[in-house]
C-alpha cells in the first residue's frame, strides 16, 4: 500500500510547483508554455479525486477495523504500534486533503492565467485600432 502514497505525494508535488510556477512574477516568456503544459495535464490530474475517495475509504476502513488499545491490557509495544498506526493515518489524510487542494488551486490559477491572458490580448488588439 506505500506505492499509492507515494504516487499521491508526487502528484501532490508535481501539482505545487506547476502553481507555484504559474504565479511567480518574471516567467513571463514561459508563462505560454507552462500554461499549455498545465493545461493539458489537468484532465489526467483529474483522477487524483476518486484515487484520493478511495485512499480516504482505505484510511476509514483502517480505522474502524483497528484494534483499540485503550485498556491496560495493551503491553507497551502494541499501544508504541497503536500510536504509530493512527499517526500513519493522520499523515496520510492530509497528504490526500493537500493533493485535493492543491488540484483546486491548480485548476483555479490556471483558469485565472488562461482568462487574463485573453483579456491582454485584447487590450492590445483594442489598442493597434485605435492606432
Amino acid at each position: 500500500m506505500a506505492l499509492e502514497w507515494v504516487v499521491l505525494g508526487y502528484a501532490a508535488g508535481a501539482e505545487a510547483v506547476m502553481v507555484l510556477l504559474l504565479t511567480l512574477p518574471g516567467l513571463d516568456p514561459l508563462r505560454k508554455g507552462l500554461i499549455t503544459v498545465t493545461r493539458s495535464l489537468l484532465k489526467p490530474f483529474l483522477s487524483i479525486v476518486p484515487f484520493c475517495l478511495f485512499l480516504l475509504m482505505d484510511i476509514y476502513w483502517k480505522y474502524e477495523n483497528r484494534p483499540s488499545c485503550a485498556s491496560d491490557s495493551c503491553s507497551p509495544s502494541e499501544h508504541l504500534r497503536h500510536q504509530k498506526s493512527i499517526m500513519k493515518s493522520q499523515r496520510n489524510a492530509l497528504l490526500i486533503a493537500s493533493a485535493l487542494i492543491f488540484y483546486w488551486i491548480l485548476y483555479s490559477v490556471t483558469g485565472l492565467v488562461v482568462k487574463m491572458d485573453q483579456l491582454n490580448n485584447r487590450i492590445q488588439n483594442l489598442k493597434k485600432a485605435q492606432d
